[in-house]
């Protein structure tokens, strides 16, 4: 995991950002959040040539960098924090992520096409047009995420949780919902079809008992399995 430590400005109660020692590695001593660094061009820029010169990146703190037109495809993050960073057409395609933190990021127009990840935490982060097909998402954390137009089929979602998550005009279509929580959720348009709905956890499991197909639940759509 990355190592907690709070900027140096006493009365900031921030994260700080991960810091470089003269070969490239990652210090383990205190720094300065993304508000506070004296020198954020440069800053940001060891963060991006880190993460593209390893192809393992372990235990970086970037919370609050500004992520644009970058390719992390083919790259495995563990025990990362990039809480509160804002993610702008990236590409995140084969990758593999363990243990790492989204809360409060944003994504957009952002593609996770085939992505392995596993108990990490997008909770409360907004995500417009993104992608998430065709990956692994189990025992991830969810809770309170705004997806707009956003496609997650064809993906397992194994014991995740969408609680009091906002999603309009997403798709789950294809999906392993085994164990998934969506309790107090607000959906309108969104598909769950041909996903294992019965499997999954809503507010009204009684509402879900009978035939599936095409029931319209509250303003989604649940096709069931």
């Amino acid at each position: 995991m990355f190592t907690i430590n709070k900027c140096l400005v006493n009365s900031c109660q921030d994260d700080a950002l991960s810091s470089f020692d003269e070969f490239g590695n990652i210090k383990t001593e205190r720094g300065y959040c993304i508000d506070h660094t004296p020198d954020p061009g440069r800053t940001q820029a060891e963060i991006y040539n880190y993460i593209k010169n390893h192809e393992k990146i372990i235990g970086l703190n970037a919370c609050g960098i500004i992520f644009k037109d970058i390719d992390f495809s083919n790259k495995k993050f563990f025990g990362c924090n990039f809480s509160h960073c804002t993610f702008q057409n990236i590409k995140w395609e084969h990758s593999v992520v363990r243990i790492s933190i989204f809360d409060f990021a944003f994504f957009n127009d952002c593609n996770f096409i085939q992505n392995n990840t596993v108990f990490s935490t997008f909770s409360c982060s907004t995500l417009t047009h993104t992608l998430f097909n065709s990956s692994d998402m189990k025992q991830c954390n969810f809770n309170g995420i705004k997806a707009f137009q956003c496609s997650f089929d064809n993906s397992d979602f194994f014991s995740s949780r969408f609680i009091k998550a906002t999603l309009v005009n997403t798709s789950f279509r294809n999906c392993n919902l085994k164990k998934t929580i969506f309790k107090n959720s607000d959906r309108q348009n969104v598909s769950f079809k041909m996903s294992n709905t019965r499997e999954a956890i809503f507010d009204n499991p009684e509402n879900l008992s009978g035939g599936l197909d095409n029931l319209q639940f509250g303003n989604s759509i649940v096709d069931g399995d």
